[in-house]
């Protein structure tokens, strides 16, 4: 099983993948080989599907069947040179719409942190629609306190954008990162170096309750709240669809559904 674990892993690293997406994907492909008894000449279109449906009676979400699927298909299709799998369809996905805190709920959750590093982690967070693992890479070097920009590097998909910082914290940042050096982790752990994304969550879901947000929100909250409040403020669409790094305007549109004010402004016949 580790020798294809190994030819996995390296097939996904000489194609420059992250090194978490590499960590998933055999993560996914390990978990698969276990179910197949580490069996690998057991691999066909019937056992695919097999795995498909023990996934769905474990209650697993469509995102991650798919993705389950997606390493299966790689496996097959680049290491085991195969078609079989090529077929296999993805599940469909729920059409959620994204949870989004209003400004009430924003400026209650800005104002409780006592920490400020935590406090001023979210607030970048939300001000540039950042998402966790971009806030976690944050250095010194990235931020252009007389522009007003942050250049994102290495985000989703390996792609660098440039977004916007807030004038509003600039002071408040620049204070707090005085001692820096410029490689530095913006917002580093107590010990130094990277922050773990769980810390981050902990930091966000700890501020949501203490002000008394009941709404089922994530980190990821913040970018879908700047998306929306962005467009609620009438800046062009395409703009926001930069700020964020979406290949495709569909994806950023999702948001109107959100803060559509012509929705907003009816009255309830009640």
């Amino acid at each position: 099983m580790q020798d294809y674990l190994l030819q996995l892993s390296k097939e996904l690293q000489q194609r420059n993948y992250s090194p978490r997406t590499v960590e998933i994907y055999t993560n996914c492909f390990s978990y698969f080989l276990k179910w197949l008894n580490d069996d690998v000449s057991k691999i066909s279109r019937e056992k695919i599907v097999d795995f498909v449906l023990y996934l769905q009676k474990q209650n697993r979400a469509p995102k991650s069947i798919n993705l389950y699927k997606d390493v299966i298909k790689f496996f097959c299709s680049q290491i085991l040179k195969t078609s079989f799998a090529v077929d296999i369809k993805l599940s469909k996905e729920p059409k959620k719409l994204p949870i989004v805190l209003s400004r009430m709920e924003l400026d209650l959750m800005f104002t409780v942190p006592q920490n400020i590093k935590h406090k001023l982690l979210l607030m970048v967070a939300y001000g540039a629609g950042m998402r966790i693992s971009e806030v976690k890479n944050l250095r010194m070097q990235d931020i252009d306190f007389w522009s007003l920009t942050i250049h994102i590097k290495w985000a989703k998909g390996q792609k660098d954008r440039i977004s916007i910082l807030s004038e509003k914290i600039r002071d408040e940042l620049q204070i707090y990162c005085s001692l820096k050096k410029s490689d530095e982790y913006v917002f580093e752990s107590e010990r130094g170096g990277i922050l773990h994304e769980r810390t981050l969550s902990h930091i966000f879901q700890h501020a949501k309750e203490k002000a008394c947000i009941t709404k089922p929100a994530t980190f990821h909250s913040l970018r879908h709240s700047f998306a929306t409040h962005l467009l609620e403020n009438w800046t062009d669409i395409r703009y926001v669809q930069v700020l964020l790094g979406h290949n495709n305007i569909r994806t950023t549109q999702m948001y109107t559904q959100v803060m559509n004010p012509s929705l907003k402004n009816i009255v309830s016949p009640l």
